[in-house]
């Protein structure tokens, strides 16, 4: 059956993924321009903000979905599993050699916000700068956890399987990793406010 564009979008991640094991271009294009920037985010948040290393491990976990589909593991959502191979590679990457620590204002994480009015975008801009500033600091564990949670909106189960972690250890890290954060935001009179559980 020929697939036109506007029917691929309505085809569930994991269907596509066995579209790529048939060769399927126009599958691998919908699952690329799905994942894409989400990936991009992930990467470049857990390496430091290192803008070329996060494009080139974008680009190598997309060449393991063209050349290796039968990696992907049916047991999983293909989410959970492509987040478990990010965060497998970023691990890798960390062993590899030290992340450099770079402060970066281009993103957001809509669950943080300030205790005190912001009055221009240039405060704005300042309090986020500020925020990832202090989630650089954080250990790459309590780091992947936040951005899973509250960037990506994946459940506790869900990523209990990214992490291939018992849900309980989940929550308590997840728990100490907002602590963390928000001791280190409160010493610069920044609350986090944000959805717990």
């Amino acid at each position: 059956m020929i697939f036109t564009q506007k029917d691929i979008q309505k085809v569930t991640d994991e269907k596509l993924m066995l579209r790529i094991r048939n060769g399927d271009k126009m599958a691998f294009n919908e699952l690329y321009a799905r994942y894409h920037q989400r990936l991009f985010y992930y990467f470049f948040r857990m390496l430091g903000s290192d803008r070329e290393l996060a494009n080139d491990l974008l680009q190598d976990i997309f060449v393991k979905i063209i050349h290796k589909p039968e990696l992907f593991n049916a047991d999983y959502r293909f989410s959970s599993w492509i987040f478990s191979v990010a965060n497998n590679m970023c691990k890798n990457e960390y062993r590899r050699k030290e992340v450099r620590k770079i402060i970066s204002s281009d993103a957001d994480i809509a669950e943080i916000s300030a205790g005190q009015d912001s009055e221009s975008d240039e405060d704005k801009k300042d309090l986020i700068t500020q925020i990832f500033a202090e989630l650089e600091q954080l250990d790459e564990n309590q780091k992947s956890i936040l951005i899973l949670r509250y960037k990506e909106n994946f459940s506790i189960k869900e990523i209990s399987e990214i992490l291939e972690l018992p849900k309980g250890t989940v929550k308590s890290r997840l728990h100490y990793a907002r602590l963390e954060l928000s001791k280190k935001m409160t010493e610069k009179g920044i609350v986090i406010n944000g959805n717990h559980e």
